[in-house]
This record gives structure tokens, sequence and C-alpha cells, in this order.
């Protein structure tokens, strides 16, 4: 038996002569939709199979099918004889057209095999002469069927090659879907091997020398593996040292690769071949020169087995030297390769006579993440889901790695400047203030690159309306780092005589590969945010006096300046004797939490809405039912609407004393707590890497330093797939009023299968929930349960990652403007017409 090993993607054209069986060998070994027959498209255009007249319009619909096919990357077999010149032609044309790989599978079977099947077909029989030109031109074309563009070609010469053929499914050489990683993926290194060694060890990585001292391998105890972007040689120091570590790593398994055009060029130039010697290969074949003839031949092999690209993580992931649109994605033609290595170009020059790079990536759309390199810049930014990794190390600038999926950067700069690039590279910075805020950062459709999230576009209605609460009412952004996401609801439960339940948080982190929650008591507050400063501490550009803020999810301030200082001497005071300055050398501390009481912040909605709902209800539907039972007793049918009069009665006095739970009186601030539950940022620091067991137990030495002013978190830590203690919990909780529970990844920020995984998802519990839907809501129930989630769910998955965005800046000491961009945008998005009850 012979196996015939084809691409699983590719464009398979059958050869052979009339009778030589095509169509059965096709049936028997590929699926029914995969085999687009030229007979068939006859008989679809004409009604008539053997209509010869009808084989131009039958192969348009052939040529049209086959595309559609390949566009969604099915491979896909033409059934023809495919034996003139011409019909092959267009087969290759074909599957270059849609950059897959064009295979022959030739049936050159005898001719008296293929007339004596002829004979009898009825009106599919053909002349004898037509089956022997046939045969003829099949047999003469087989010795060319490789120069003629086919890059597999399969024989079968007698009939029982044909019924022993098994075909054979084989990956693509850049098909590593079934690699999950953890992945580092490093930028180009261009000969910079100390500075790779660094960041090398920076990852975690532990290098393995030869006896002569020199790096052949480095291994990440975690399992993690390296992926090069290419340009590994050229301009630097020490090429053959990059190389001989990379080429270690790749064969030990601990890395992959993808070649740039830097080794595309040294490979031609090793090979002999006419190469301009310049941008750095003069300086590669001058240091391999020195290594000798055997270890240039080593490269030579290496650095043209490399794949062009490589999609990895289930098509989640796709490197490529110079980056590679979708349409690209896992295909294989001279064009993909020579996307993948060099880019697009507009076809113009710059000042400096380089080639101007086609911005590709800003009309990127497509659902794989693409990390390349190639065009060197200052700063890596999210671009589409497409980041460029180039740091130019060898001009002076940085060597960096992402880490996948986390998307965790990761630097170490350039030891000096290696070689002088043909453009200024290092821009100066700009000369704009730090604290001067520009309106046009924030007017029109903006979009802000997250480091966690890719770019979050910010329509111009909604930046209109935050522009609005930020210039009349919020803080100075000064004293507004950070705005809170908006926390996505739990999907509605299918149990009777609840809305939400803790089974779907559950099983929502469980479909995002997590196991491991803490389930987080919900406040009876309003959302804060506390910046609170060290003694003598100066925050930036703000005035003498202030050492702090609070504010609310739309930046405005909870007290008035005086009350501020007051409140933030307290919690500086907590924060001094919980010893939290020095253990996170910081002199500013950046918190979340709830303010309590609720009628703090709410107290004209609790009077307006709530109370004056209540005493309404309150006051009319204990008459309405005494009227009615007095005219039921004079024998009125009214029974029913008595039944549901008194249901009303009972749920407006259960609407009363929910929202009552919520308010208590307050005398500046006696009475009202701060209930922490995560530490967001301290100087040069954020600890979103941080699970929540660490905040919260920094969080309990504050509410042991000031139990007054603080209140501690109840909190479960749980397996998902044992989920009953968090249910009991959470009964337990609203049965005493409480209003539930925020379900979050206990390991903080995590990235899931799909991507960024929520930060919690909230439970709330019946009678909280009547406050929200109104007193009568659980008689509504099927109704209230046919609700749209998807858009909360994820305006809060952008508003989390443009507040872990802002954090990021503010650690990394950024300016205000850059901070304030993120903020901003997570105040627009609270304008987007979203049900808020959710």
């Amino acid at each position: 038996m012979s196996a015939l090993e084809i691409p699983e993607l590719a464009l398979v054209a059958l050869v052979g002569a009339s009778g030589s069986g095509k169509s059965t060998f096709a049936a028997e070994r590929f699926g029914r939709y995969e085999v687009v027959s030229s007979d068939v498209c006859r008989g679809m255009v004409s009604d008539d199979e053997t209509d010869q007249d009808a084989t131009k319009d039958a192969f348009e619909v052939l040529s049209f099918v086959v595309g559609k096919r390949l566009d969604r990357g099915r491979l896909t077999v033409v059934d023809a004889t495919n034996a003139q010149r011409d019909a092959r032609k267009h087969v290759v044309e074909l599957a270059r057209a849609h950059d897959v790989l064009p295979v022959a599978i030739v049936l050159d079977l005898p001719e008296e095999v293929c007339l004596e099947r002829n004979r009898g077909r009825g009106a599919r029989e053909l002349p004898q002469r037509v089956v022997t030109r046939q045969r003829d031109l099949v047999r003469r074309a087989v010795g060319g069927l490789a120069r003629e563009g086919f890059r597999q070609v399969h024989v079968l010469r007698t009939p029982e090659e044909v019924e022993q053929a098994t075909i054979v499914r084989t990956r693509l050489h850049n098909d590593l879907r079934t690699e999950h990683g953890p992945f580092d993926v490093i930028g180009d290194v261009h000969g910079c091997r100390s500075e790779l060694e660094t960041l090398l060890d920076k990852l975690g990585y532990v290098l393995v020398r030869d006896d002569e001292g020199r790096p052949v391998d480095a291994s990440h105890p975690e399992g993690r593996t390296v992926v090069f972007l290419g340009d590994l040689v050229d301009r630097g120091p020490d090429t053959p040292g990059v190389l001989r570590l990379a080429m270690g790593m790749t064969a030990a398994g601990h890395a992959l690769a993808v070649p740039g055009n830097h080794e595309h060029k040294l490979v031609r130039a090793l090979d002999g071949r006419k190469v301009t010697v310049s941008h750095g290969l003069e300086t590669s074949l001058e240091q391999l020169a020195a290594e000798g003839p055997a270890f240039s031949a080593q490269v030579r092999a290496w650095a043209d087995a490399l794949v062009s690209h490589l999609v990895l993580d289930d098509g989640r992931l796709v490197v490529a030297h110079a980056g590679l649109t979708e349409a690209y994605h896992g295909r294989t033609s001279g064009r993909v390769r020579s996307f993948a290595l060099y880019g697009d170009t507009t076809g113009e020059t710059d000042e400096f006579g380089l080639p101007v790079r086609y911005p590709w990536a800003d009309e990127y759309r497509g659902r794989a993440m693409v990390l390349y390199g190639h065009t060197p810049t200052p700063v890596p930014q999210w671009v589409n889901r497409t980041m460029c990794l180039d740091t130019g190390v060898v001009f002076g600038g940085h060597l960096t790695a992402l880490r996948y999926p986390s998307k965790e950067l990761v630097q170490v700069p350039a030891e000096r400047v290696w070689y002088e690039p043909a453009k200024p590279f290092l821009v100066p910075a700009a000369t704009r203030p730090d604290d001067v805020l520009d309106i046009e950062d924030v007017l029109g459709r903006r979009s802000v690159e997250t480091r966690h999230h890719g770019r979050v576009t910010i329509e111009e209605e909604n930046a209109v309306a935050a522009l609005e609460v930020m210039s009349r009412f919020a803080l100075h952004p000064r004293w507004v780092p950070y705005l809170p996401p908006t926390m996505a609801p739990v999907a509605t439960s299918p149990l009777p005589g609840v809305l939400e339940h803790p089974s779907e948080a559950f099983s929502a982190f469980a479909a995002s590969g997590v196991t491991r929650v803490i389930c987080e008591e919900k406040h009876m507050g309003s959302r804060a945010t506390v910046l609170v400063c060290r003694d003598g501490f100066r925050w930036f550009g703000a005035p003498d006096g202030e050492t702090g803020a609070v504010w609310t999810r739309t930046g405005r301030a909870f007290f008035d300046r005086p009350l501020t200082e007051v409140f933030l001497s307290g919690v500086r005071a907590a924060v001094t004797a919980a010893g939290l300055w020095d253990e996170l050398a910081t002199d500013w501390l950046l918190l979340d939490g709830e303010l309590l009481p609720w009628s703090l912040k709410a107290g004209p909605l609790l009077r307006e809405q709530y109370a004056a709902t209540g005493a309404a209800a309150r006051a009319m539907l204990p008459a309405a039912v005494s009227t009615l039972v007095a005219a039921e007793s004079r024998g009125l049918d009214v029974g029913d609407l008595l039944d549901r009069t008194r249901r009303r009665a009972v749920d407006a006095d259960a609407f009363v004393e929910a929202y009552r739970r919520y308010v208590w009186p307050t005398d500046g601030l006696d009475g009202v707590q701060l209930a922490p539950f995560q530490v967001l940022a301290a100087e040069g620091a954020t600890f979103h890497d941080r699970d929540h067991g660490w905040h919260l137990a920094a969080i309990d030495r504050l509410v042991d330093a000031d139990p007054v002013l603080f209140r501690r978190t109840g909190r479960l830590e749980l397996d998902v797939r044992e989920p009953q203690a968090g249910i009991d919990w959470w009964e337990e909780l609203t049965a005493a009023g409480g209003e539930g529970m925020v379900v979050k990844p206990f390991a903080n920020l995590v990235h899931g299968r799909r991507g960024l995984v929520q930060a919690g998802l909230k439970v709330r519990g019946r009678e909280y929930l009547r406050i929200i839907y109104g007193p009568e809501y659980t008689q509504h129930l099927d109704r209230l349960k046919v609700r749209s989630l998807g858009r909360k769910r994820g305006l809060a998955l952008r508003e989390y990652a443009l507040g872990l965005e802002s954090l990021d800046r503010l650690a990394a000491g950024e300016p205000l403007w850059r901070v304030h961009e993120p903020v901003f945008a997570v105040l627009a998005l609270e304008s987007e017409p979203v049900d808020p009850r959710l």
C-alpha cells in the first residue's frame, strides 16, 4: 500500500485520461464536498455532463467554486482530465492566487485499461482517438509537472497502484497550532549576543555553555518556549554567537524561529550568489569566516530551512518577521513569504532613501494576534492585535520580548550603539510638559492602545459626553489617574425564582480556563478610589495642603477638600501602622474599594425615587386591600385582584426593607467606612500580577490598624469544579440581607483561551435586585430573564483593559496626559447606551 502525502490545505489536480478512474479515486479518498468535478459543473450549466459546448461556462463555475473553498481554507480537488497544459496552468494559477500549494495526482494507467473502461459508458463514452490522445498527453506531461509549478507530484501507473494508494494529509510546516506555549517572543537581535543573554536571563531561562564558555542552549524551568522573529544576524558585534545560541535552542526544542530578510540575504551570500554586501551583511560574513566553513554550512542549512511564518496556539498567535495580513495566515506561496520577510511598501522612498512601509497593521482586523519585527520602533505599541517587537537594540534602543499569552513586555537596554541607523531611530522626547492636557487628545473618534486587550475605540459622541463630565464636575485630572471598570453581570440563571445565581459565574470562569476563584462579599456602598500620599510627599503639581483624593466612578469628589483631608489622614495613619509604605517602597498608594453607606452618595436618589416609591405603595396598597376585602364580603368576584394586590403589598414592604439596609445616619465622617478590596498601584509598581489573596491580606492589615474607618471584606476561595461551598455562602449572605458577592479569578489578571478574562462577575441577591428592578420584579422573572448581556460584558472588558493601561502608565512615570488618555476613555465608555440595571 502506497501513501500519497498531501498538505492539509492544497489544491489537488487529478490528471488522467478518461477511463483512468479519477472520479472513483476521488470519491473513495476525499470528502463529498472536497471534489469539484468538471463533469458536474457541465451538468450544472447545461443539464448534460457530456455537453462539450458547455465546457467554457463549466470551467468558470469550477474556478469560482474552487476559489471560494480556498478562500475558506478548505482542501479542494479538481476532478478533470487536466491532460492539456493550459488546463493544468489554470489550476496552478488558481492555487497561487489563493496562496496554497498545487499538487498533482496522476493516474497514468495503460491505454488498454482506459479504453476498456471507456467502453459501455453510454452517453459518456468518448471516441477511441480522444482517449488515445488524452493518454498520450498525460504520459508526455508527467516529467514536466514540477516545472509547471506543481509542488508535489504523485504518479500511479497500474490499477493495483491506484487500488492500494491512500491519502495522508500532512500539516504545513507553518502550521504549529498544536503548540500552545507559553511563549516568549523576541524581536530583532541583529548580532547583539550579550543583550540576548541578559534578556533570556531576565525572562528566567537557564543558559547552557560549551567547553569554551559560549552559550549553546537555554531552557526555562517552567517549560516556556522562545520564538525568534528573525534578523538575528548582521550589524551587531557577535552574529555567530547569536546564531550558535538560537540554533542550539531550536535543535533542543526550546525555541522556534522564523527568518528575517537579513537571514534570507545571508543564505544567498553563502550560496555564492550575487548580492549587495551592505547593511551589516559585510560584518556577518567577516565574523562567520573567522568561525570556519563548517559552521557557515550549519548556519546556511539552518537559516534556509526556516519557514516564512508560524501559526501557533490553535490559530490565536501568528509570528512573522515583517508581519502578515490575515489572508496569508497559514498559506504558502512566494508572495506570502515575501510579505513575511519584507512587508509591504507603498512604492515610495523617504528622505533617507528607504522604502516607505505600507501600514498594514492599521487595517488589520484578524482574530489572531500578530507579533513581528523588521521596522524598528522606540516604543512597542498595540495596533489592532498586532505589535512590532523590533525596538532597535543594535541602534542603541532595547531588545524586547513579549510574554504570551500574558502580553507582558520585558526589555533590556542596548549596551551601546553598535550600528548607526540610516535614519534617526531614537527620536528626542516631545517637549510637551508632562502636566499639560490638550483637548485634541480627547476630541473626535479616538483609539487607545492597551497592553492587555489591543485597541479600544471611543466614538465621538461618547467623548463629548465625557468631556462635559470631566470639565464641569470631576476632580482635576491629576487626582484621577484611574477609573474603575463597570462590573460584568453574571449570566441569567435558569433556576426558578432567581435572576442571578453563582452557578453561572463558576461555569463562565471554567469555560475561560479559570479553575480557582475567590468570592468576595459585595458591600452596600459606592465604588470609591482612594489616592493617599505619605507625609511630606507632594503629588505631581498639587497645591499645598492637598495630599490625595477620594473619587467616584465618574471622577467626582466624595467630600469637600477639608473633609477629604481628614479622611485621608485616617487612611494615611493606617497605612503607616500597617507598614505598607516601606514594604511597597512607595510614597503614595492607590486603593480600590467601596465607601459606605450607599446613602452617603445616593441620598437624593434614595429620597426622591426609592423612598417616594415605597411610601406611595405602602400608603395605597393596604387601603386597596381593605377595600377589596370589603367588596369580596359583599359577594363580588374580586378574588384574583385581591390576591395580586396582597402580593404587591408584600413586595412593597420587601422593597422598603431592601433599600433601608443601605441607609444609616452619618455626621461628617462619623458612620463612614471604607471597604478596600485591592491595592491598585504604588510608586513604580502595579499589583494586578499579584493574586487576590495578597491584596486582601494587605487590606486586612489596614482593617486591623483602624477597624472603625476600614471594613473587612468577607471572602471564600474555591475550585469552580466543586462550587457548592460558594453557592451556600451566597445564599447565606443574601438571606441575611446582603447584596451578594463578586466572583473573581484568584490569580487576578488572567488571559484565557479567548484573551483577557473578566476581572469579576457580580452575583446579586434576590432582595437587592428588588431595588434595581422594582418592588414587583419577582412577578415578572420570565420576562426579565430575556435580557441581553453581551454589550455590558464587552463594555466591562474594555473598561478593565483601559484601567490596567492607566495604572501601567502611572506606575511607569509617564506624563499626566498619557495617564489621562485611558482614564478619559473609561469615562467616555460610561456614556454608552447600556441598560444601567445590568
